[in-house]
Formats: structure tokens, sequence, C-alpha cells
């Protein structure tokens, strides 16, 4: 189908009057996602993880590896439209409570920048919840900033910290 090939990042924390659970409203956008422009190719397993900043409710997240003719600002608007017909409403409000939260996080044209987007997601290297799902599906798929596959990027998260003598 198409040329190019995009690690994306799926998260929620709130329950779907259709499709329940966070772990429900992952599926459900994950088979959503696989029809029309875009081929769902491999999903990690749904990982359930902490929040960050003030919401209460724990996410369930995953990662899949898709491939689409769509360029990189294309795909943002398609997942931006599902996100919406999942329910959310607002973006920007960071660290919210949301039924689904779709973002790019690699794309296999190295790095990209358009209003509203940047590829690869500036903060995936710190974030353990898109890090540990995007190793099931990408492990050794290369940071095009840093040069290190996402198995590396991984292992530095979750090493422990040794102070320096």
């Amino acid at each position: 189908m198409g040329r190019h090939r995009y690690l994306v990042a799926l998260g929620s924390n709130r329950r779907h009057h259709r499709h329940g659970t966070p772990r429900g409203v992952i599926r459900a956008a994950l088979a959503a996602l696989d029809h029309g422009k875009v081929d769902v190719l491999a999903v990690s397993p749904i990982i359930e993880t902490p929040p960050l900043g003030h919401s209460r409710r724990r996410f369930a997240n995953a990662a899949a590896l898709v491939r689409t003719r769509l360029a990189p600002d294309e795909l943002l608007h398609k997942l931006q439209k599902l996100e919406h017909k999942f329910g959310r409403r607002k973006r920007g409000r960071r660290w919210s409570a949301r039924v689904l939260d779709l973002d790019i996080v690699l794309w296999n044209g190295g790095a990209f920048a358009a209003p509203g987007l940047v590829v690869p997601h500036p903060l995936f290297r710190e974030r353990r919840f898109v890090l540990i799902p995007a190793l099931h599906v990408a492990p050794a798929w290369r940071d095009p900033r840093t040069g290190l596959t996402l198995r590396h990027l991984a292992a530095r998260l979750t090493r422990p910290h040794t102070p320096p003598r």
C-alpha cells in the first residue's frame, strides 16, 4: 500500500460509551486506524502505566507500526480526526484525562517539522510508556537525532542510576 512507515503511540485513560475501558478504546482505535489509507503492520501489547501530571487515572498505552502513503502532516490530520471521533474535544491540555491520544513518534523519513508537528516526537526518549510498547514492534528502529535504537533508548530509561564517583 504505502511507502512510509510510522511508529504511532496510543494512549487512553477514560472510558468510552461504546468501547468501554481504556484497553477497549485502544483496541477499537487500532481497528479504526487499519481502515482506509493506513495499514497496521504490528501492534504491541497494551500496558498499564501511571498518569503524568495532575491526572489521577491510569493509562492504557500501546504502540503500532503502520504503513501509508500519507505524509506526516496528513497522517497527523487523520489521527486527530480519529481522536475527535472517539470523543477528544480539546488538544493542548497536558496530562489531562482523555479518551484517546494518538502521537506520531517516528517515521522512516527521519526528522520532520511543520506547524503543530515535530517528528521524532520531542519527548519520546524520556517516556517509558512510549518506549516499552515500541520495543515490541520496532526495537531496532533508530532515532534520527541520536542514532540510538529504541532498544538502547529504553535501556537508558530502565537501567538503575548510579551516581558519579
